[in-house]
């Protein structure tokens, strides 16, 4: 029977950030840190050791990152790289970054000759979901495994790779069943308990992250909701948000959050992987072309079926969860999401829905600003 803590426990990992892989590490595990839902964290649980999904601080001022990054990368990445610096993430034993957007690409040599971790792997990935890329994805997939059997000193086989891929399709079957029970009138789950668990969850080996979804549902289901149906209904859309400074202005106002479209959240756990065809090509298939990223792009296809296989997910998302409005917030000198707003923001009104887009830094120094244009939004969409 599962212990009806899961809450708790979500707040215990959100509060101390890597906790739980530093007891890992005193066990004698390894544990690698990673950049952005890209990386296939599948092929780490199947190499046996202990993916921690890397985040910043937005209440930490940058101070030593910008002796080796210009301003003008992606605040968030400085964040990470400046905690980095600060020894935050000194338990690792590697480090994975993707080739993403050009924040990471253009730094991640700085990452490895300043950080000199014991192992750094580089996940070159394509940009483009053709056929060609799909095989270029599996053979950078095979690359990578054949890397982390080289660190780990252990085969990683196909049987590895498919019971890792189970777990991980669990773990996100049971974080979309705790996304559902936004959809009622009253969500059984605030946004700053969603945050908190989302964090959580990324810096938890699989099976401990499924343990602890599987707790929260059992405790939010439970849950008598008397207070009246608040009028607005949001979800928010960012590439990285892993605070609850954002859910906490948006709910303090008298709305509801009931959805994102972020990396840490629905963007990681809306797909799974195939079970029933050869490992490494379903990896392959869910990373490239799965994924809906401002990063990749599909080829063969008219202007509007584009947006449909880009920005279809999100209609599904307004309907189920009965959105009334869209907060989309874009970080500085983020140039992939940056370029898209224009486009995406025409979608998301063409669907009923209005749309806030907001540009911030990554910086608790940015809230009051945030949270003067949220209210206004807020008042007007009600």
């Amino acid at each position: 029977m599962l212990r009806a803590d899961g809450l708790a426990t979500a707040e215990q990992y959100y509060s101390h950030y890597g906790m739980r892989a530093k007891e890992l590490k005193g066990e004698g595990r390894m544990v690698v840190g990673y950049l952005f839902p890209v990386v296939p964290v599948e092929i780490l649980t199947a190499a046996g050791v202990v993916p921690v999904c890397l985040k910043g601080n937005v209440s930490e001022a940058v101070t030593r990152a910008d002796a080796h990054m210009e301003t003008i990368i992606c605040p968030f990445v400085r964040n990470v790289f400046d905690a980095t610096l600060k020894g935050k993430y000194d338990y690792l034993d590697g480090l994975v970054l993707p080739h993403l957007c050009d924040s990471i690409e253009r730094t991640s040599d700085i990452w490895s000759y300043v950080l000199q971790p014991p192992y750094f792997h580089f996940l070159n990935l394509p940009h483009v979901t053709d056929a060609p890329s799909l095989d270029f994805t599996k053979e950078i997939f095979r690359i990578f495994i054949g890397s982390l059997e080289k660190m780990t000193g252990k085969k990683v086989s196909d049987d590895d790779l498919a019971l890792a891929i189970i777990a991980h399709n669990e773990n996100r079957e049971a974080m979309r069943e705790l996304y559902g029970l936004r959809k009622s009138d009253i969500p059984l789950i605030t946004g700053e308990e969603m945050m908190k668990v989302l964090v959580a969850a990324m810096s938890l080996p699989v099976q401990e992250s499924t343990d602890m979804i599987l707790s929260v549902i059992s405790e939010v289901k439970v849950r008598i909701t008397e207070a009246a149906p608040k009028p607005v209904r949001i979800m928010v859309m960012a590439d990285q948000i892993d605070d609850v400074a954002i859910p906490n202005i948006i709910e303090s106002a008298g709305a509801w959050v009931v959805m994102d479209n972020i990396s840490i959240g629905s963007k990681r756990y809306d797909s799974d992987v195939d079970i029933n065809t050869d490992p490494v090509d379903a990896l392959a298939e869910r990373y490239l072309r799965k994924l809906k990223l401002p990063t990749f792009v599909d080829s063969g296809h008219t202007y509007d079926q584009s947006l449909e296989i880009r920005y279809g997910h999100l209609k599904r998302y307004i309907r189920d969860f009965n959105v009334d409005g869209v907060i989309l917030v874009v970080y500085r000198y983020c140039d992939p999401y940056g370029f898209e707003v224009p486009t995406v923001k025409q979608y998301l009104e063409s669907a009923g829905v209005q749309v806030l887009h907001l540009e911030d830094e990554y910086s608790i120094t940015t809230l009051p600003r945030i949270k003067t244009r949220i209210e206004a939004f807020l008042e007007m969409i009600q």
